[in-house]
């Protein structure tokens, strides 16, 4: 296989804006106020395509958590954002999504300078989907409609339901994708009135604070969003916390079990997006133009740090070589580097103790009987960078099959000509269920397997295409509830039935 194409790990200088941003003394934004940790502490944040610090925040305990959350709570219960009407509502929603997009440059190179990848995915992606989230959410803020409900009851009856807002929400998001796992979260919980503490990951927190400036900017009344930067000491905080009525959150299944277990003390509404060990599954008759590359993004996209990455690849036997051949080829071929050099294909690991963690996975399948067709080590130099790895003759009991790696590695295996039930208990055969795509040209054969799956969501011929109006989440350990799309919406609800005896 060709060698890998190691660009030049330095960038083109950013903007005034950006660079602006990163000079400032970063702070939490409590009640409308940028406000320094009541401990003093600060805390670094680091390139991670260079190892660099490029910036220092505040750094959150509980006694900010706290707060940020009496903040919200007496922004919730003064009515300051959940009694504006749904047009009004909606207005500060689409402005939200306005302004994201008059700052997409600065937001993009923030993002790349703080979780690494390639800046044109960041631009075109990341950051207007974040806008789209707004804007499609800015909708529903007019259209959150109960129901008139004919009754059985005796006598003469006007039977309704409303959906009210949940109240304070505590959010916790993780590093990779930032500033679009805000959007998905904040969007939807400020359409329904909800006020908000929201936790970013302590190794990405600079787009949150920009995002939060934005919302300031747009007209959103003080209070109802509230940002803490800090470890998860802070996410505890938040969890334990019995003026937060929900969290939402966004990460490893182990500290969503966690959550979920603290949550259940005080029976708060939980709603998990969790890990995932998405099958990819090639046919015969598959176009092999499209599937190379889509099998292949599928895990390469942000360095494989995606809960959706098709880390387990089945290929059918009689396009096994060519499918190999040309994915290895493919990802072998992907430039390395700083996300800001317009070059770049795949940029770091999020940090060291990330690639550590991949590297020995990766180690630990091959000791296994895993055989590399490509990559498989460290790139030298500054940074945390993985080449673009690809393992065959995976089996079930590897740790590389079970495990996820979220780290740019593939594990593929051989099928044949197996049944659909054969087929999806094989596809079935983990503890997540998340996603999984389906390359083939057969409608009803898609169809068919597509209904076997136990997966949140399953593309056919394509992987990790997310829309605002498709409801995402996952079964089994991949989480709980489900973001986007109306079901995201109703999580950040209650429905209250109101029945009033007009006549006995």
């Amino acid at each position: 296989m060709p060698a890998h194409d190691v660009i030049d790990l330095s960038y083109p200088a950013i903007s005034s804006e950006a660079a602006s941003f990163l000079g400032k003394s970063h702070k939490l934004f409590i009640e409308g106020q940028w406000q320094d940790a009541q401990s003093g502490a600060r805390r670094k944040v680091f390139d991670p395509a260079t190892g660099k610090v490029i910036a220092e925040v505040a750094d959150g305990d509980q006694a900010d958590v706290d707060k940020a959350v009496s903040a919200a709570r007496k922004s919730f219960d003064s009515g300051a954002w959940r009694k504006l009407s749904g047009s009004e509502k909606s207005k500060v929603l689409w402005r939200i999504g306005e302004l994201i997009d008059k700052y997409s440059q600065e937001l993009a190179e923030l993002e790349v300078l703080d979780e690494g990848s390639p800046y044109g995915i960041v631009k075109d992606a990341y950051v207007r989907n974040s806008a789209e989230h707004f804007r499609y959410y800015s909708g529903w803020c007019t259209k959150l409609n109960g129901l008139s409900v004919p009754v059985g009851l005796a006598g003469e009856w006007h039977a309704y339901t409303t959906h009210e807002p949940v109240g304070v929400v505590g959010q916790i998001i993780p590093w990779n994708v930032p500033l679009l796992m805000a959007a998905w979260k904040l969007a939807p919980a400020l359409a329904a009135g909800c006020s908000i503490v929201l936790k970013p990951a302590e190794d990405t927190p600079l787009t949150a604070l920009r995002l939060a400036a934005i919302c300031e900017e747009a007209g959103l009344p003080p209070g109802t969003l509230n940002v803490v930067t800090g470890d998860g000491r802070c996410g505890a905080a938040l969890v334990n916390s019995p003026l937060v009525d929900k969290i939402a959150f966004t990460g490893s299944t182990a500290t969503g079990k966690a959550i979920a277990s603290a949550a259940a003390k005080t029976l708060k509404r939980v709603t998990l997006e969790l890990g995932g060990k998405s099958p990819v599954i090639v046919f015969p008759d598959a176009d092999l133009s499209t599937a190379i590359p889509g099998v292949a993004q599928a895990v390469m996209l942000n360095s494989g740090q995606a809960c959706t990455a098709g880390s387990r690849l089945y290929i059918h036997e009689d396009v096994y070589d060519d499918v190999i051949n040309g994915v290895a080829e493919f990802i072998s071929e992907m430039k390395l580097g700083h996300g800001l050099n317009r070059a770049t294909q795949i940029g770091p690991l999020i940090s060291q103790r990330q690639l550590g963690r991949v590297s020995e996975l990766v180690r630990t399948g091959v000791s296994e009987g895993a055989k590399v067709i490509c990559g498989a080590s460290q790139m030298d130099g500054e940074g945390f960078f993985y080449k673009p790895t690809l393992l065959a003759n995976v089996d079930h009991r590897m740790t590389v099959y079970r495990e996820e790696i979220f780290g740019p590695v593939i594990s593929a295996m051989k099928i044949s000509n197996q049944s659909l039930d054969d087929l999806a208990r094989e596809a079935n055969n983990t503890e997540y269920g998340l996603a999984a795509s389906i390359w083939t040209q057969n409608v009803t054969q898609a169809h068919a397997l597509a209904a076997r799956i136990r997966a949140g969501i399953i593309w056919v011929n394509s992987h990790n295409q997310i829309d605002p109006s498709l409801p995402f989440g996952g079964f089994k350990e991949s989480g709980i509830g489900r973001e986007m799309g109306l079901s995201g919406l109703e999580h950040y609800t209650e429905t209250k039935s109101v029945a009033v005896l007009l006549k006995s």
